[in-house]
């Protein structure tokens, strides 16, 4: 069987209708994800949530996201990628609905939840469907590059309109917002969007499925909690040993399926494996800036959710600009220059914040936020491409979904992990405890910017390439050499 409306069938015109409809999925996605930090503040007071209780406002969402993205991208090429995306849409709007009649903090998470089976469907989906519109290395780079625009557009948007619509008309506004977003895409895809499946469907994998949303569910549920429980309680002390012994089960039991849910020979492609661990490190630096300068803006410096959200306007300037010339670079250069400005520029952000105090003066602030949009939108084209290009049509879903998956888990870590180390490190109350405590989440940035550095330089080599080529040819020996090719600038690396 082949890919129904084969996408070389397309105009140009086509193809860059079917962009705007998979990024409008993106923007509600990025929307909500901003707009719920800068509602956190409006969150805790009305319910009543503590600080972990926030920490799982984003982790609800996040983790279930992570859990489902593969599956979602199996599916979609099983059954279709148009119909699974639409469903993802209709779930996302439901979901939303709910979250903005939610009574109490429980409710509250668990239609998080719900909106994050939805937003399962749609990114790593949508992905997939550019990949295979999308057939050209260097066309499908630049549509990569405008994909990742759209995070800053969302980035951009979601600060500020979710602070006027928190001052307005209370938290429960920002999620309504997504529903007509939502509707429209939906109907947009309908029209435009051609069904297409994998010429061959892959079986479904219940058993890995379960061993990774417990792996991710324990683990972050582990990290959130232990602070309060106390790391040696029981109940901490058996999270961590399940999410260990998860873990430890995954790669064995998918070594012994013949269609596994993830193809642990796509880590032999030092690229792929490179791309994963970035975008890993890329949103952990993200879900931990986004939640400590929430928290420190409103609740340290007592700016309006308005006036918040215009101070993160750099992040979002940068990484709208940055992220479309990240994709023309690796389209005509290769991921390597991109990558080791990323680095650096994430990591000098977090060094320059490991000195916030109550009264830093606004050109520090300004800076290192511009920095962080800079890095951050240089980054995404890089990751994307390396995860996507290369490999077989037939499993575009599945490494899209990858990605994505990395994304996700890197961002429930980084609002765990980074949240958890500085709240419980807050001495007194929050304005004036929190600014010294949150040094050790910059520092934990800093570091995550200089592996992504690192990274950048052994994933971009001969030998590495070479690797990404060996896997190709594994997955699929009768299919042309992979997309990314070197280009005359890689050869004089």
């Amino acid at each position: 069987m082949s890919d129904e409306n084969e996408p070389t069938a397309l105009t140009r015109r086509r193809r860059l209708v079917i962009l705007a409809i998979c990024c409008l999925s993106l923007l509600i996605v990025g929307l909500d994800n901003t707009i719920v930090n800068v509602a956190l503040p409006a969150i805790q007071h009305d319910l009543h949530a503590p600080a972990s209780g926030l920490q799982w406002v984003i982790a609800a969402y996040t983790l279930v996201l992570a859990s489902l993205l593969i599956l979602s991208g199996s599916v979609a090429d099983r059954v279709g990628r148009r119909r699974i995306f639409q469903l993802g849409l209709l779930f996302f709007v439901l979901g939303s609905l709910l979250c903005s009649f939610a009574p109490s903090l429980g409710w509250l998470i668990a239609f998080r939840a719900v909106q994050a089976i939805g937003g399962s469907m749609l990114n790593p989906v949508a992905m997939s469907i550019i990949t295979n519109v999308f057939t050209d290395p260097r066309e499908r780079a630049q549509a990569i590059g405008v994909w990742g625009g759209v995070v800053g557009i969302s980035m951009a948007l979601g600060p500020v309109v979710g602070g006027l619509l928190v001052d307005s008309y209370g938290w429960p506004s920002i999620f309504l917002i997504n529903v007509p977003i939502g509707l429209l895409a939906i109907v947009l895809a309908a029209r435009f969007v051609p069904e297409s499946r994998a010429p061959k469907p892959r079986r479904l994998d219940p058993g890995g499925q379960l061993l990774a949303i417990v792996t991710l569910g324990a683990g972050t549920a582990a990290i959130i909690e232990g602070p309060g429980q106390g790391w040696t309680s029981p109940g901490i002390l058996a999270l961590a040993v399940i999410a260990l012994a998860a873990l430890t089960a995954f790669p064995f039991w998918e070594r012994s399926r013949r269609e596994p849910l993830l193809d642990l020979r796509f880590f032999r492609s030092a690229p792929f494996t490179g791309a994963t661990v970035i975008a890993v490190c890329a949103f952990a630096s993200l879900g931990g800036f986004l939640f400590l300068n929430t928290l420190y803006l409103q609740e340290v410096r007592h700016y309006s959710p308005v006036e918040a959200g215009l101070w993160t306007l750099p992040v979002a300037a940068f990484t709208l600009v940055c992220a479309p010339i990240s994709g023309r670079i690796v389209g005509s250069r290769g991921p390597r220059l991109p990558l080791l400005v990323a680095g650096p520029a994430l990591a000098v952000s977090g060094l320059l914040l490991t000195r916030l105090t109550s009264t830093s003066p606004p050109g520090l602030l300004l800076l290192a936020y511009s920095l962080f949009g800079l890095g951050f939108g240089l980054v995404n084209a890089p990751i994307t491409n390396a995860a996507v290009s290369g490999m077989p049509r037939s499993q575009a879903g599945v490494a899209a979904a990858v990605a994505s998956t990395s994304r996700q888990v890197g961002q429930s870590l980084g609002v765990a992990v980074i949240g958890t180390v500085v709240t419980a490190a807050v001495v007194g109350p929050l304005a004036t405890g929190l600014a010294p405590a949150s040094h050790a989440g910059w520092w934990i940035i800093t570091g995550l910017g200089l592996v992504i550095m690192l990274l950048g330089l052994v994933t971009t080599t001969g030998w590495a390439r070479a690797t990404a080529d060996r896997v190709a040819a594994r997955l699929d020996p009768t299919a042309a050499r992979p997309a990314v090719r070197s280009t005359p600038s890689d050869r004089l690396r």
